[in-house]
């Protein structure tokens, strides 16, 4: 239909035609099935394997789509290999994968109703993931900024051509396909994004990273269709040769007498020419001979050269691994010196709460000795007491015999008060006896004390010798930081090494040296930093890296007689040496 001039669709067949090559997607139901050879634009041709009537047309299709994708994807990348360089917007295999990379997103796409209609948008599954990965909103940002597009197609065509410059196209569709309950509501079952075709063009599309594209999407007219009809020299050529034919069987007999004897007069400098061309033949044949003979020298270099980086990275793997086990020793060993400063710090407070307790219980007993000695005391005066009251009686009876009945009441109030002094004297027996119990138990208090004492010190010198092992082990620590930095310093040399080897390799390849986008972040003139508006550019005389105002210049050179981008240094420097030989 019109509205989709990159398919042709006839009766029963679904085609696509994608620079260059046409694909047989669908094929109307029949009961034999049939092979279909079918010319592309250019000089390709592409046969589909015969389609049984009870086979799925939906599989068939993701079937096509995916030889088309790997067709695409795999000329695309050794063309541009071949290429050399930066692709553009008018890169004719790029444009064939965007048309493909297109058809593959829209197989199984839901029809979604709006106030205009219905319509199938690739945009809408294409914004889904700026969610599932945030490095995905710059870009998301970036087409939705661009003044230029109308349409949610132009959308999706320039978020494809942003993500190839990235180099993030397969990282981003790969989070889209592992949500397949989120694209379900864009697609339907039987879509080739939600089945194992959908990941195996996912993992093509990884190849694509090796790729280097300079894509201009706001000089683009991305809302529009592309044109599904090329004409090619083929086609012109065919013309060409019908009008020829009708011109000579209108041309008179006398025409044709005059035409051969001119063929007679010209034969003979056409087997002179082919003389010359075959003697060139000969000696181009022998160039080639020759230069595929150094090609075989140079591959033999360059693989002794990858055989000596591979032993070299494998020794770097192997200290690496070293490297890696010395670290968990020395996490170990800190481990183990925490482990111990914890121990030392536990058993420094319980020596402390020890010794306040001991102070205590010293304290405890000065006090109880202190209240025996008062007793003891008081004990003696009571028994001073007693004595004087039997002195006293003594006299009493020598001197006062005849007053009997008066002594006999003093003394049975002596007695009285000998008998309360006897109770009381009782009483503090019983309480020196119960002080004595107490003081028995303090005594062992203080000695489970002595050995708890006794216990810290055997802890304190646990202590020290755990600080000895402590010392020793950062002997050790040391010792193995001494080797580390030793690795260090042979891993460094190794390094140098690589690179030197590097250099070499690239020496032995010959040509420039093409700085990777990677590797430049700032512009080597004006040192500005690179942006989705700043892009990067290369300078096809030195290789490096320039922002658009520093490299808006055009030259040829002897690799491209074309004129090509080179910066404003190498503009300057290119421009002199004319001059001067021109002088």
């Amino acid at each position: 239909p019109s509205s989709d001039p990159l398919g042709v669709f006839t009766a029963g067949f679904t085609f696509i035609r994608a620079f260059g090559i046409t694909v047989l997607l669908s094929l109307s139901s029949d009961s034999k099935g049939l092979y279909h050879c079918i010319p592309g634009c250019f000089h390709d041709v592409c046969l589909v394997r015969s389609i049984p009537a009870y086979q799925d047309p939906m599989a068939v299709e993701r079937a096509n789509l995916l030889n088309m994708a790997k067709l695409s994807i795999k000329g695309l990348i050794e063309s541009a290999l071949s290429f050399g360089r930066t692709l553009d917007s008018d890169y004719p295999p790029l444009q064939q994968f965007f048309v493909v990379m297109e058809h593959c997103l829209k197989h199984g796409l839901k029809v979604k109703k709006s106030f205009l209609g219905y319509n199938k948008s690739l945009w809408g599954p294409l914004e889904l993931v700026e969610k599932l990965c945030p490095e995905a909103g710059e870009i998301a940002a970036s087409v939705r900024d661009l003044p230029g597009l109308k349409t949610p197609l132009g959308r999706a065509r320039a978020w494809l051509r942003l993500a190839l410059m990235q180099k993030r196209l397969a990282d981003y569709l790969r989070c889209l396909i592992t949500r397949k309950d989120l694209l379900s509501e864009f697609y339907e079952s039987s879509a080739v994004m939600l089945e194992e075709e959908g990941a195996v063009i996912v993992g093509l599309l990884v190849g694509l990273n090796v790729i280097d594209a300079n894509l201009c999407v706001k000089g683009e007219d991305l809302d529009t269709q592309v044109s599904g009809r090329l004409f090619t020299h083929r086609t012109l050529r065919v013309e060409i040769a019908v009008c020829g034919d009708q011109f000579a069987f209108s041309a008179t007999q006398g025409d044709v007498d005059v035409e051969l004897n001119t063929y007679k007069q010209s034969r003979q400098g056409l087997d002179e020419m082919y003389n010359e061309a075959r003697r060139q033949l000969r000696e181009e044949c022998q160039l080639r001979q020759d230069v595929e003979n150094e090609l075989v020298v140079q591959v033999s270099m360059k693989q002794e050269m990858e055989m000596a980086m591979k032993l070299l990275e494998k020794d770097i793997h192997e200290k690496q691994d070293t490297l890696i086990g010395l670290r968990h020793q020395l996490d170990e060993v800190k481990a183990i010196n925490v482990e111990m400063y914890q121990k030392m710090q536990s058993s420094d407070d319980s020596l402390k709460q020890k010794n306040e307790m001991i102070a205590r219980l010293e304290e405890k007993t000065n006090q109880i000795t202190a209240t025996m000695k008062q007793l003891e005391q008081r004990l003696q005066e009571a028994e001073k007491d007693r004595s004087q009251a039997e002195d006293g009686m003594r006299k009493f009876k020598q001197h006062f015999a005849s007053k009997v009945d008066g002594v006999l009441k003093q003394i049975t109030q002596r007695e009285k008060q000998m008998l309360q002094i006897e109770t009381d004297l009782k009483i503090e027996r019983e309480w020196r006896q119960t002080l004595q119990n107490d003081l028995e138990k303090e005594q062992k208090t203080v000695l489970q004390l002595r050995t708890e004492a006794q216990q810290i010190i055997g802890l304190k010198k646990e202590f020290h010798r755990l600080q000895d092992e402590n010392r020793q082990l950062k002997g050790v620590c040391e010792e193995q930081e001494k080797a580390l930095e030793e690795l260090g310093y042979k891993l460094s040399e190794s390094k140098l090494k690589i690179e030197d080897i590097k250099e070499a390799n690239k020496a032995l390849q010959g040509g420039q040296v093409w700085l990777k986008d990677k590797d430049a972040t700032h512009c080597k003139l004006c040192d500005k930093e690179f942006s989705i508006s700043r892009r990067k550019h290369h300078c096809r005389n030195c290789g490096e890296i320039f922002c658009n105002a520093c490299s808006d210049n055009e030259l040829p050179l002897p690799a491209s007689p074309k004129p090509v981008r080179v910066c404003d240094t190498c503009h300057a420097l290119l421009l002199q040496r004319c001059s001067s030989t021109a002088t």
